[in-house]
């Protein structure tokens, strides 16, 4: 395999390297076709098959075609070592998502985001020490923010997951900036050391600096925020895997590093602009932690019975569901869909309304839907679904909170105020379906439940929708 093919500009290229550099290129077409999939409902499963076959080529092609600096092919090495790794972490990756519960999906987006971030910090952390290795300051930054999206993922994990709590944000923030300086400051003491290899202890140090600082930046921000935290530390693992892709020289690592840490990025910036607020406020503003909404708070809620409640769905022309965080806890997205088939077969209209933030994650409330074959063009982004809501007889908020909260937009003293949301006290009727008067992710209160056209319907949300669907189905 390293036979010369040609020679160009007196650099021999060997049939190996040719092999393996056409096959970085069929990858990263694969990858950019792949991505365009993603971008629409109906074709984002082809569209991670497409993806994940371009990662499958380049992974095996590096591994049996792996080639030196100069071109040459380098023959056995630890070829099967690495096989029977990727074997083992695949099949644990494979039994760990066929088992995780709708629910816990964002947490386990978070495991992911912290592994290929480690993977590239000890990228980093191997490669200083090599010799050969020429890319020092890329090399520094991979092991910085491979550390930072390591630390800072798993603490989005336990705080998703009710392990961790949260801190004041308070004097946080310039213990942040002080950790930050030092980052800094190390990185250019090493980069100006003459022999940077002797200074392996200031890496170390690195390495732990960036690890505190990943854990200490994610832990003041409030609940609230998580979606916004996930995807922007899902964007820094891609930069780092980018980082690790210019040590070893590797375009398919390169390329798609990029593709993550781009996609990564700009959904962050959508989601903050969802939320009429900056990145920097989200990571330093600590919202979501508590505080109470001004002017219209709490008040006398109304409630209604499951029999008055399906008559009023079972007479309407139109009905917008709001999903939240509370449907997928009680995993009652297959029965929201039965509901919703009912009253088409009765002439009413049904649409869910979609927040750019409800849930946990980017595209939550999306991926739960389509999980009991919610019909795409049914789920109505919230800018749409806002102009109907005048029009719209019921609406059905189901285990949502924050997202339909009337505060963002009355009162100016309320944490949440100017952040878009859906207008759902504006439609005729609301139903409300909760556990219980609590507050939501935002710790904070909504007058919606106290409003003159809402009614509350109390208890889990999937065994209120099945009562709904035998009552619906009698009428």
């Amino acid at each position: 395999m390293d036979a010369i093919l040609t020679t160009y500009n007196g650099v021999e290229f060997t049939i190996g390297a040719a092999i393996l550099e056409f096959s970085y290129l069929l990858a990263a077409i694969l990858f950019v076709y792949g991505l365009k999939l993603l971008s629409r409902p109906e074709t984002a499963r082809k569209g991670n098959f497409w993806a994940a076959a371009g990662m499958v080529l380049a992974m095996v092609t590096t591994i049996l075609l792996h080639t030196d600096t100069a071109g040459n092919y380098i023959p056995g090495g630890n070829a099967i070592v690495i096989i029977i790794t990727v074997a083992i972490g695949s099949v644990i990756g494979l039994l760990i998502s066929k088992r995780v519960k709708m629910t816990a999906m964002p947490q386990l987006v978070s495991i992911f985001n912290a592994t290929g971030g480690i993977a590239s910090a000890l990228v980093g952390l191997l490669e200083f020490s090599n010799p050969g290795n020429e890319s020092l300051l890329v090399t520094l930054l991979g092991l910085i923010v491979g550390s930072v999206a390591f630390s800072g993922s798993m603490i989005a994990y336990g705080k998703l997951d009710g392990k961790v709590g949260n801190i004041s944000a308070g004097i946080m923030k310039y213990v942040n900036f002080i950790i930050l300086a030092a980052i800094i400051g190390l990185t250019i003491y090493i980069m100006f050391q003459p022999n940077p290899q002797d200074v392996s202890l200031m890496v170390y140090i690195l390495f732990a600096a960036a690890l505190a600082y990943g854990v200490l930046f994610v832990m003041p921000i409030g609940g609230a925020d998580m979606p916004v935290v996930i995807s922007l530390l899902n964007s820094l693992t891609g930069i780092a895997a980018a980082f690790a892709g210019f040590i070893y020289n590797n375009q398919a690592m390169i390329l798609g590093g990029i593709l993550v840490g781009a996609a990564g990025s700009i959904l962050t910036l959508l989601m903050t602009k969802a939320m009429n607020r900056s990145l920097i406020n989200v990571i330093i503003g600590g919202f979501g932690g508590g505080g109470a909404a001004t002017g219209d708070e709490g008040g006398i809620y109304k409630e209604i019975s499951v029999s008055d409640a399906s008559i009023l769905l079972a007479y309407s022309k139109k009905v917008v569901v709001v999903p939240g965080y509370g449907l997928a806890v009680a995993q009652a997205q297959h029965t929201v869909h039965e509901l919703e088939k009912l009253l088409e077969g009765k002439g009413v209209s049904v649409k869910y309304g979609i927040h750019p933030v409800a849930g946990r994650m980017p595209g939550h409330m999306n991926v739960l839907l389509a999980e009991a074959d919610v019909s795409y063009d049914k789920l109505v982004e919230m800018d749409e679904i806002n102009k109907e809501m005048e029009t719209t007889d019921v609406i059905i908020v189901v285990g949502a909170n924050d997202v339909v909260n009337p505060s963002a937009n009355d009162h100016p003293g309320s944490p949440i105020y100017g952040m878009p949301v859906i207008n759902a006290e504006k439609a005729k009727n609301v139903i409300v379906m909760k556990r219980g008067m609590g507050k939501g992710y935002a710790g904070i209160e909504n007058p919606l439940f106290f409003r003159d056209n809402t009614r509350m319907l109390f208890g889990n949300a999937k065994d209120s929708l099945q009562k709904l669907v035998n009552e619906v189905n009698t009428l």
